[in-house]
């Protein structure tokens, strides 16, 4: 009788490997993630070929080591380059996630479309769309040149085959999920087809110099779907943030090993496709009332980008028992910290208050940077102030309710007078690191006790 193949279970979040069922994974502690998959045979030899290779290489100093800048290609869109540290790295693996319909083929496609006017050959594979309904998203773009070559595939033997004969410069992969690999039994987007997919797309960048980009699915949570280690094999993890019924989306960088993980990149949806936001703060301030109590704009580094917000609050007497607190865009548990923080050491009676505090724009902010910002909007809308128009406020609050110095005070700063704000309310510790700016006031403050004393909140 023939011998029946041995199975193993995998963990579909982290990749762990069990040789039995279990409810929860002992390596990511999530339940009921476990799937029944065939094991990856290991080729025959393989353990005695990586043998000989080590017996061929050779450690090296690090004087040894010649070191030249990566070269880059501009993607045609700024926020773009600046999500991905710079430009597009040649041999790169880039991988591009983000909730369905959020604009993740919408983004690649216009890239394709500005490297194919650029004289750069380029591929587009797809595993879930026709070429009709590539080229229907690809209409309302713009006009596409012959270099950008399309191809509906899921076999990556036949991708690999056709990159060899075709040889881009560029090669986009829409989604890893739908692709599989011959030699490997499970069912596309399967922990094992997913972790091979892309062992195999790594050798091609590498060895060919090709720049690769893959769209990853996201599960519930938001996170990629498949093992994590898909995330260690790329060479970049953007993510593609924002609701998807608003207008407005965001870019973010979370890995990279050609460049920072802080940077964003502002895009807003329309009919022709993504346009990029290049003054992210004059977006999100639009629509900002006057003489309204309870707003107050705070700055928020992203990266090297300096972002002004708008926070809301609204303070009201409770109807009920217990106060209602609700956060939407900000940490919840640190403006519960902060309301607290105004009980203790300012004697605001805001027990007995329901308090409501939001990020206007829908956009989430969770830098220490902006607490000053959310308790002036707190204050003010519990005495029913508005704060000018013309006043800016940044700084991290402590449980003693002192004022703590925050980064890059001098960009803020300067953010600030571009968009035309003529006072700064900042930690009186960053001030010395800021240089004085002609039609700017700067206000340095160590407490909040110095905050109440401020003339438009007396």
């Amino acid at each position: 009788m023939a011998k029946a193949k041995k199975t193993a279970f995998f963990c579909q979040s982290c990749g762990y490997e069990s040789a039995k069922w279990m409810g929860q994974c002992p390596g990511c502690k999530e339940w009921n993630t476990f799937v029944e998959e065939l094991p990856v045979d290991k080729p025959a030899g393989r353990n005695k070929g990586i043998g000989a290779a080590a017996h061929r290489s050779e450690p090296v100093s690090l004087r040894q080591i010649d070191i030249k800048e990566d070269a880059r290609v501009s993607s045609g869109l700024a926020e773009l380059d600046r999500a991905l540290g710079g430009g597009i790295v040649e041999g790169s693996l880039v991988l591009v996630g983000g909730d369905p319909g959020i604009g993740k083929s919408t983004l690649l496609l216009q890239m394709c479309r500005n490297l194919a006017q650029k004289g750069m050959k380029v591929l587009y594979i797809s595993g879930e769309e026709s070429l009709r309904q590539i080229k229907l998203r690809a209409r309302r773009i713009g006009e596409f040149t012959d270099d950008l070559l399309l191809l509906c595939e899921t076999s990556l033997g036949v991708i690999a085959q056709v990159i060899e004969r075709q040889k881009p410069q560029a090669v986009i992969i829409d989604s890893i999920q739908t692709m599989y690999n011959e030699e490997i039994s499970s069912a596309p987007g399967s922990v094992s087809q997913v972790r091979e997919s892309t062992s195999v797309l790594l050798q091609i960048a590498k060895g060919k110099g090709v720049s690769i980009f893959i769209v990853g699915h996201v599960t519930k949570e938001g996170n990629v779907a498949g093992p994590r280690v898909l995330e260690h094999m790329v060479d970049t993890v953007l993510y593609f943030e924002g609701d998807r019924h608003a207008s407005y989306r965001i870019l973010r960088s979370v890995k990279n090993r050609f460049g920072s993980t802080n940077e964003i990149g502002v895009f807003e949806m329309r009919d022709t496709g993504l346009s990029e936001v290049k003054n992210p703060s004059d977006f999100l301030l639009d629509g900002r009332p006057a003489d309204a109590s309870g707003s107050a704009v705070a700055c928020s580094m992203e990266g090297t980008r300096p972002i002004l917000i708008e926070v809301q609050a609204l303070v009201c007497k409770t109807n009920f028992g217990i106060p209602r607190r609700t956060a939407a865009g900000a940490d919840f548990n640190r403006v519960n910290l902060l309301i607290a923080v105004l009980e203790k050491r300012l004697g605001l009676n805001l027990a007995n208050c329901d308090a409501y505090v939001n990020i206007a724009g829908g956009i989430k902010m969770h830098e220490p940077a902006i607490d000053l910002g959310i308790v002036l909007a707190i204050i003010s809308s519990y005495r029913d102030q508005p704060i000018p128009d013309s006043v800016i406020a940044f700084g991290e609050v402590g449980l003693s309710g002192e004022i703590r110095a925050v980064s890059m005070a001098q960009q803020r700063v300067q953010e600030a007078k571009k968009l035309g704000f003529q006072t700064v309310i900042l930690p009186k510790v960053s001030m010395k690191t800021v240089d004085k700016i002609k039609g700017i006031r700067l206000l340095g403050v160590q407490s909040l006790k110095e905050i109440m004393a401020l003339r438009f909140l007396d």
